[in-house]
């Protein structure tokens, strides 16, 4: 596997200087770690908790409280979810394992593309929200607006769709608590996470997450005893179901065009599934260290994705064959919880008993930590949007721990959308929040690869090397338009299917293209009565908060781990 480039060209404590970028060199190391500098650092957190709780516009209140292994386990926590454990099936059912397969590994390479546009920038200038904030710095106001509520809408209607795939899972063992009661508590929970502190909210997403990790890493060794005859009827299958029936399969029509649109279909299921850049991006105001810390963690989640989502789409084609009867009647029914997970079929074909149970638990778990990410990342770009005056101000109020109160709540607010499964079938529900926010994450991938771009513009005509930046990316400017294209492209075919022959459906078509149409008015609307411009690229602002970044960058002494388990995770995910 290629590497992603994600390495500081300044060294472990390598940071950027102003003078230094007008100049076109690199700057000092910031290892020199004096007493004088400990003794700042002290004393600017302290200020930093003796603060009002409601910010000046423009000034960012968060702390930065998390530690390299949060914000790993935030991008893979954010990322992981039902669709990794369950959802996939459907992918087999449409494509085949052979087209499952290729789709899932194909897209990892767009999204390496918008990685390497993300990191460079947020390593550069590791603020709140920052992809929100450098769309309208570096291209246009009007642009950072719409992009900024686009992922803001595209995060908050993802709490009440995991928040319904809680209450589905749960159904699995029992309907005896009613789902109104479910959904209450699971708000409660989220609600508490997020507003006691960003480090009790970052040691709740590490735990969560890292569950997740041994789940997919389990079912994968699951995958590979049982295939090699491990199991209670000594079958050693191996890679029979890519024979008979087939790698793949035909949807809607027969021969070669099934076929694509099998393979059409399971890469419009990846272009969901598959996702990791923004969440760690929406953590770099919050992070510790974030010069050495964002390289790292936006290095080690891309190749951690990669792994589990590739592999994972190997494990499901060689576990159930893409025509599985009992697959495809709990996807059709709306079975609950993980039953039409292929990993639970595979299970009982083979007979094997409890195992169910606990896949089912572990995926309730990674349906709640994904809601928790959500929540986080929402209120986070709603923070962002504020502070930029792109959103009313009451929403740059912060806590004295740093926790901006009014987001956290409106995105709560939010998740009361879950309540819509009382009164309709759970499945249409999911469904109906899977169509909505589809486009908008491949809209942010577009909008990250274009903001990249004109970052990339903006450095030529100012004369300032990236090899001067902390960290450079590789195959830039060329990563940027393939991921850029593919993005685009993919957006507007998210809901092709309605426009097949018998297959029209106007919540379908709504529900798929809505953002669609509702960015561009935006971007038009906010342009026409701000009376913004397009930034050229010589006048773009390359400074702006680059001081304080540098300063705490200067001033930051290492917190030594607590105890010996948070020194052992610190080395593991360092």
């Amino acid at each position: 596997m290629v590497s992603t480039g994600l390495d500081t060209a300044a060294g472990q404590g390598g940071h950027v200087s102003v003078s230094s970028l007008r100049g076109g060199t690199v700057g000092g190391s910031g290892d020199e770690k004096k007493k004088s500098s400990a003794n700042a650092s002290e004393s600017l957190q302290d200020n930093y908790d003796d603060t009002a709780s409601v910010s000046a516009a423009g000034a960012d209140m968060t702390h930065r409280k998390l530690k390299s292994r949060h914000i790993q386990l935030i991008g893979i926590g954010g990322t992981i979810g039902t669709a990794l454990f369950v959802s996939i099936g459907r992918g087999l059912l449409n494509g085949g394992p052979g087209s499952l397969f290729l789709a899932f590994t194909i897209w990892c390479f767009f999204i390496l593309a918008v990685t390497l546009c993300m990191a460079e920038m947020v390593t550069y200038l590791p603020i709140s929200s920052p992809f929100i904030t450098f769309a309208g710095r570096y291209v246009d106001e009007a642009f950072g607006f719409a992009a900024g509520w686009n992922f803001f809408v595209f995060e908050a209607m993802m709490v009440p769709f995991e928040i319904t795939a809680c209450n589905v899972i749960i159904h699995y063992w029992s309907s005896v608590v009613p789902a109104a009661a479910i959904i209450a508590i699971i708000l409660v929970l989220y609600c508490l996470i997020n507003v006691l502190a960003v480090k009790w909210y970052g040691e709740a997403e590490f735990w969560s997450a890292l569950g997740k990790m041994l789940l997919i890493v389990g079912l994968i060794i699951f995958t590979f005893v049982v295939m090699l005859g491990g199991n209670p009827l000594g079958d050693r299958f191996g890679f029979r179901y890519w024979k008979e029936p087939g790698a793949f399969t035909e949807l809607y029509y027969e021969g070669t065009l099934g076929r694509f649109l099998g393979f059409l279909q399971c890469l419009i299921q990846a272009s969901f599934t598959i996702a990791g850049p923004d969440y760690v991006s929406m953590a770099a105001g919050e992070a510790e260290n974030p010069r050495v810390v964002m390289p790292r963690a936006f290095n080690a989640v891309f190749y951690r994705l990669t792994t589990f989502f590739v592999l994972g789409s190997l494990a499901v084609g060689i576990l159930v064959p893409y025509n599985d009867a009992e697959m495809s009647a709990a996807f059709k029914s709306g079975a609950p919880g993980a039953a039409a997970s292929p990993y639970v079929v595979a299970m009982n074909r083979l007979q094997i008993r409890v195992l169910p149970d606990i896949v089912n638990a572990m995926v309730l778990t990674a349906a709640f930590s994904a809601g928790n990410s959500y929540v986080y990342c929402a209120s986070r770009s709603l923070y962002g949007l504020a502070l930029e005056g792109k959103a009313p101000a009451i929403f740059r109020t912060c806590t004295k721990k740093g926790v901006p109160i009014y987001c956290v709540f409106v995105v709560l607010a939010i998740g009361l959308l879950g309540f819509l499964q009382v009164s309709n079938n759970a499945a249409v529900v999911l469904q109906w929040f899977v169509n909505l926010v589809t486009a908008s994450q491949l809209i942010n991938f577009s909008v990250i690869c274009v903001t990249y771009l004109r970052f990339y513009r903006a450095l030529q005509a100012q004369g300032i090397s990236r090899d001067s930046l902390p960290y450079k990316a590789m195959l830039q400017p060329y990563a940027a338009w393939v991921g850029l294209a593919g993005c685009f492209v993919m957006t507007f075919v998210g809901g092709y299917t309605v426009f097949l022959p018998g297959q029209w459906d106007i919540p379908t078509f709504l529900f798929s293209y809505t953002m669609i149409g509702v960015t561009p008015l935006l971007f038009v609307g906010y342009k026409i009565f701000m009376r913004t411009k397009f930034h050229r690229a010589e006048e773009i602002d390359l400074l702006k908060n680059l001081d304080e970044v540098e300063e705490y960058q200067r001033s930051f002494v290492p917190t030594p781990p607590s105890n010996a388990l948070n020194r052992f995770l610190d080395w593991v995910f360092g």
